[in-house]
């Protein structure tokens, strides 16, 4: 597990993607690899912002995001995506940090943790869940925009494609991580302690009315039949 940053240290990424009048995504890249990760925000009713995965970015961008509205909730969303937490403590000293309840330990090795998913205010445009079969290891967010519902997993989905060179090699035939939607082999020894519950649950996931796109903290959105990939990826548990 990488070192968290406890200074602001931006890696490279790209812009800020608009995509709903609540709802901003950005994708980043890690050291030493090919795997992109992803930073969601959504925007409230209150006008605070809620930051998914945060990632430290560029000050232009930063400061875009402030003007947007107040950091006052970040959610880390397990304790391997903990990289940029002290820092965004740091600079946002009074916002409340969530993970949950089955990750706590890890995450707070790093930055004190104000409570579990489940304690996060909600509304009619976001509400937050813990993935059943996974011991309280993971969650999902569903946000409701003007265009539709939009679901953000963490680590459970992977939409990653495949890739060149060794490392590609190992993603594919390793972790299984690439190739489209689905629950990487990490994953599944990682995540899933019952798979019946999540599968189950994912098929749920996929019902959510109005869908119309799924974003992963790893790699590419799903905006073409997000309910039918979901469905798809609980099959192949």
């Amino acid at each position: 597990m990488a070192k968290a940053n406890t200074e602001w240290k931006v890696l490279p990424h790209g812009p800020i993607e608009k995509l709903a009048e609540n709802l901003w995504r950005v994708e980043g890249g890690l050291e030493g690899m090919p795997l992109k990760r992803v930073m969601t925000i959504v925007k409230l009713e209150s006008g605070a912002l809620l930051v998914h995965n945060a990632m430290s970015l560029e000050e232009a961008a930063m400061k875009e995001i402030e003007a947007w509205g107040p950091v006052e909730h970040v959610i880390v969303p397990n304790g391997f995506h903990r990289l940029d937490a002290p820092a965004w403590k740091k600079r946002y000293p009074d916002a409340r940090f969530y993970c949950p309840a089955g990750g706590r330990a890890k995450v707070e090795q790093v930055v004190k943790v104000d409570g579990r998913l489940e304690e996060l205010p909600t509304s009619p445009s976001f509400s937050v869940e813990t993935l059943d079969g996974t011991k309280g290891g993971e969650g999902v967010l569903t946000v409701r925009s003007k265009d539709g519902a939009t679901l953000v997993f963490n680590d459970a989905i992977f939409n990653m494609p495949h890739f060149g060179g060794l490392q590609g090699w190992v993603f594919k035939h390793i972790t299984r991580s690439s190739g489209g939607p689905c629950v990487s082999l990490v994953g599944r020894l990682l995540l899933v302690k019952d798979k019946a519950a999540f599968k189950a649950h994912l098929e749920r996931l996929a019902d959510t009315a109005d869908l119309v796109r799924v974003i992963v903290s790893h790699h590419e959105m799903i905006t073409e039949s997000p309910g039918a990939s979901v469905r798809g990826v609980a099959a192949a548990v």
